[in-house]
């Protein structure tokens, strides 16, 4: 009798024991994070299904170029699923999934690569599961370093993941992890990105319009052999004897006297220029009269500037290839026509994708017929230029664009004309759709002298969930690190075409004391 009463002590505390540790597993409708690695979905290999917390997250190691923060720092616990996709023969496509444990808000959010991409995006990731979405990201289809297109030759399957695939694929998958995790799937699904991920966004809403119910598309870089034939423009243009025409000292005179010409006509001198569309600033104003002097430019270094200000065009035909960069982006002009042996990023378009020759040097693109080459073969893939979203918008899909005045990548003039492209195209209710911000003084994505972080994503959940479009958005400058500094300035973002203008009395620095008007 003694021994079944032990025996039966024993059993309880162990039920108790495996109970416990059943209870404080991560768990989200009865699904363990860890019974995620037998799921079965199509096509599909899942590698590792973890739960993690911010101590036990180790990122991968940042391949792109420029500082980012942390992932690690702040996550809350989530479900970290990885997945290989091969839809077809030489495709590998490797997306991540992270679910929080608690506290998610029914959502899911893809976000955006850049440049040529070749990693998991994971520092936005980061970013969106603070929100509590559910959130994926995919390498699109190679490992790289965002610089070079190196993947593509001799690959087509793999240019066609970089082009489209493999978001598509991420999002379906991503949704049956999400469904089989919770028990349910997503309320509605966000998408985030810019420049690369910005054309990744437009890409889902032309091509897989049910995919996403509201879209953040920023400085998209949609026109690729354009966009890169862009930057091809300004380094050829900064290049002589295979030295910088305009040097950094140079590029900071010239803003200088840009901002002079221009900053005021908004009625506030702020270092900013509101409206570049209205600054017809002409740097032949800085023409040299004596050879040796700091305080003007040469007839070449003039010629320079004019060029990059004008953007490319077909040397045959006079037609505009891409818009030029807005006054008021001189200070990151080296980024492209500084760069040697020749500009990142650009370049590696068409050595690899359009003539597939590992020796070819930027300084031989011909404007006219290499142009229309890059566009014949793209047929689609890449390009994402379509302005039909009629079948987005009608499953009540959103669209929010951005884009920096001061962008020193890509034109914003480019998004301006897809935006008018299409509000013509889609019919006359899809500005109820479609709304366009522009960012005066932003660089490339973020950072510049304006104020460049803004909450898009409420602006865009508000948007889809509530029905409240977005007529302006106030976007914030900080003078070091925004997340150990407060703002030094605040402005509103206005709805495209509208601008801000400074009501005449208050505070400068703040956007209450501005509105928006036409």
């Amino acid at each position: 009798m003694k021994v079944i009463i032990a025996a039966k002590r024993m059993f309880l505390r162990v039920f108790k024991v495996f109970c416990w540790a059943f209870l404080m597993a991560p768990m989200a409708h009865g699904v363990t994070c860890e019974s995620l690695s037998r799921l079965r979905l199509s096509e599909t290999t899942i590698t590792l299904a973890k739960f993690e917390t911010a101590s036990t997250y180790k990122p991968d190691a940042w391949r792109v170029k420029g500082p980012l923060p942390p992932t690690s720092d702040g996550l809350p616990s989530f479900c970290r699923v990885v997945a290989e996709i091969t839809p077809v023969p030489d495709s590998k496509i490797l997306i991540e999934v992270w679910m929080p444990v608690t506290g998610w808000n029914g959502k899911f959010m893809g976000v955006g690569n850049g440049g040529w991409s070749g990693q998991i995006w994971s520092p936005f990731m980061g970013a969106a599961l603070r929100r509590g979405y559910a959130t994926a990201s995919t390498d699109t289809g190679h490992e790289g370093n965002g610089e070079d297109a190196d993947f593509a030759l001799g690959h087509p399957e793999k240019v066609i993941d970089f082009g489209y695939r493999a978001v598509h694929e991420m999002t379906l998958k991503a949704k049956a992890i999400i469904a089989a995790y919770y028990g349910g799937a997503p309320k509605f699904s966000y998408w985030d990105g810019c420049s690369s991920g910005g054309r990744q966004g437009l890409k889902e809403a032309q091509r897989f319009p049910t995919d996403y119910d509201g879209i953040i598309s920023g400085a998209p870089a949609n026109a690729m052999a354009h966009v890169s034939s862009s930057g091809v423009w300004i380094a050829q243009s900064n290049l002589e004897d295979n030295r910088r025409i305009l040097s950094e000292d140079n590029l900071r005179l010239l803003h200088q006297a840009v901002l002079e010409a221009c900053d005021a006509r908004d009625g506030v001198k702020d270092g900013v220029i509101d409206d570049p569309e209205s600054c017809h600033f002409n740097p032949n104003m800085l023409l040299c009269n004596e050879s040796g002097s700091k305080a003007c430019l040469t007839a070449s270094q003039i010629q320079a500037a004019a060029k990059i200000y004008a953007g490319p065009k077909n040397p045959r035909t006079g037609e505009q290839v891409f818009p030029g960069l807005s006054r008021g982006s001189e200070l990151g002009w080296g980024v492209f026509g500084g760069m040697l042996p020749e500009p990142p990023i650009v370049a590696s378009y068409f050595r690899f994708l359009v003539f597939k020759y590992a020796a070819w040097d930027f300084r031989d693109l011909n404007f006219d017929g290499d142009i229309a080459k890059a566009d014949s073969l793209d047929s689609g893939t890449i390009a994402a230029t379509d302005p039909n979203l009629k079948e987005f918008f009608a499953h009540g899909g959103r669209l929010l664009l951005y884009h920096g005045w001061s962008d020193q990548m890509i034109a914003p003039e480019n998004t301006v004309n897809y935006y008018n492209s299409v509000t013509a195209v889609s019919g006359a209710n899809s500005q109820q759709s479609v709304r366009l911000f522009m960012e005066p003084g932003m660089g490339h994505c973020s950072g510049g002298e304006g104020p460049y972080e803004f909450d898009k994503v409420s602006a865009l959940e508000d948007w889809v969930e509530r029905g409240k479009a977005p007529e302006l958005i106030v976007a914030a400058h900080f003078p070091g690190d925004p997340s150990v500094h407060s703002p030094d300035r605040t402005r509103p973002l206005c709805r495209y075409p509208k601008k801000a203008r400074y009501k005449g009395v208050g505070n400068t620095d703040e956007a209450s004391s501005f509105t928006c008007t036409k």
